[in-house]
């Protein structure tokens, strides 16, 4: 018990210290080194106690009890251009010109402590980062939609976290087959800068923009199963469910049906195949379903006209956001005993289409494809050492607004990250 109080300790005192990025729409492209190495490919790799985010049903097949700790330096570079092609009046647009977030390094830290209750069950305790969206634009960049009473201030700015801590209870009911369920909570944090021009359009005018920094809590559950059909062939799924979160009291001005602000649900798919006991191979099929949760999928294209209620309501402005499938490809050759490489290969469908790129300005989450590599060395002690690098390359949506009329541009994106993780058994 004094273990795993000491662990939860660790494990809070890192995550206050978090700031979380986006890769999947929002949500992270694996969890710890050993995961993120094989592009998130791990809903049926038992090498990692840190996989169990992506199906809570693999901490029966790990042998030893142990806690796994490592943060991840990640630096995204997002931004968007607008083009010089407005026609105003009648009709508002961005200033011309190519604008870069600040905020470009990011510490994202993880931590799992898992313990042994009996020769069938296990207990594990994991947090992380489940997502988040930053942009901070040192502009006024909504200036031209100003009105009397209602003129932009700089910075122009989005910055939600989202942390998760799981309970997972993992037990084999066979040889074959391992079933687990483990209730999250997670707190969210949002604040928002820069809108006071959408102000009039809103259900809560006071409660649009720059009211400071609003957290919201909630807990959901995931279910997951796993399958060892062959010795060399392991078979997975999951399920997260909704995640349901307290509103968004400073912001539901702003966040359609005043301020909610749920966690989607995940649907995860996969398999390993070990053709040798040298190589690993993995496959892992998952859907977000962003389009359950209002503040996100609601249209972004709406048109702003005198007098209409646009913002907060139920059916307000989103993001645009759509479902995304995301595809998981991931490969671990054990070239000796005690070293082990990884690589990785992730695609992700489109996020949202171009013509509702004007309000994901804020939220420019727009890459698609993950290029990752990765090793893990056993120590002396018998402990690990894991490391991963991504690349995610740059990728741009194309589009217009009818609030700005012809005018076109883009929103970007780019991604590097690095992480390290010790794994300590006992």
């Amino acid at each position: 018990m004094n273990k795993l109080i000491f662990s939860m300790a660790i494990g809070v005192a890192l995550l206050i210290s978090g700031q979380v990025a986006a890769t999947n729409g929002y949500f992270a492209h694996g969890y710890g080194p050993v995961s993120k190495s094989m592009a998130g490919a791990c809903v049926a790799v038992t090498e990692s106690a840190m996989c169990s985010a992506h199906n809570p049903a693999i901490l029966s097949y790990i042998e030893e009890d142990r806690l796994e700790l490592g943060v991840a330096l990640f630096s995204p570079d997002r931004g968007f251009q607008a083009n010089n092609d407005a026609q105003t009046p009648p009709y508002a647009s961005i200033p011309p010109g190519t604008y870069e977030s600040d905020n470009e390094i990011f510490l994202i830290p993880h931590f799992a402590y898992t313990y042994r209750l009996d020769e069938q069950t296990v207990f594990g305790l994991i947090m992380g980062g489940n997502g988040g969206l930053n942009t901070e634009y040192s502009d006024d960049i909504f200036r031209n939609f100003n009105s009397p009473g209602n003129v932009a201030s700089s910075p122009a700015s989005m910055d939600m976290i989202q942390l998760f801590a799981g309970f997972n209870f993992s037990r084999k009911i066979n040889s074959q087959h391992s079933l687990a369920i483990m209730p999250i909570l997670a707190v969210q944090r949002l604040e928002v800068k820069g809108l006071e021009p959408f102000r009039p359009f809103s259900l809560h005018p006071d409660k649009v923009t720059n009211n400071g920094k609003d957290w919201s809590y909630g807990a959901g559950a995931r279910f997951g199963w796993l399958w060892q059909a062959t010795d060399a062939l392991v078979i997975g799924a999951s399920y997260q469910t909704r995640t349901w979160m307290t509103d968004l009291d400073d912001y539901k001005g702003l966040l359609a049906d005043e301020g909610s602000f749920d966690i989607p649900p995940i649907i995860d798919l996969g398999f390993a195949y070990l053709p040798t006991p040298k190589w690993t191979l993995a496959f892992n099929y998952q859907r977000i379903q962003y389009e359950k949760i209002g503040a996100i999928s609601n249209p972004a294209d709406l048109v702003f006209m005198p007098g209409d209620t646009l913002l907060g309501t139920e059916d307000g402005l989103g993001f645009g956001w759509e479902d995304v499938d995301v595809y998981k490809f991931g490969v671990q050759w054990v070239f000796q005993p005690d070293l082990r490489f990884r690589a990785g290969f992730g695609y992700t469908s489109d996020t949202f289409e171009g013509t509702q790129a004007l309000f994901n300005i804020l939220a420019p989450a727009v890459v698609k494809k993950h290029f990752t590599f990765g090793l893990g060395k056993t120590l002396r002690s018998g402990d690990d050492i894991n490391l991963s690098v991504l690349y995610a390359p740059n990728e741009k949506v194309y589009g217009t607004n009818p609030n700005t009329g012809p005018q076109t541009g883009y929103v970007e994106m780019s991604q590097w990250e690095f992480e390290i993780g010790a794994v300590f058994k006992y």
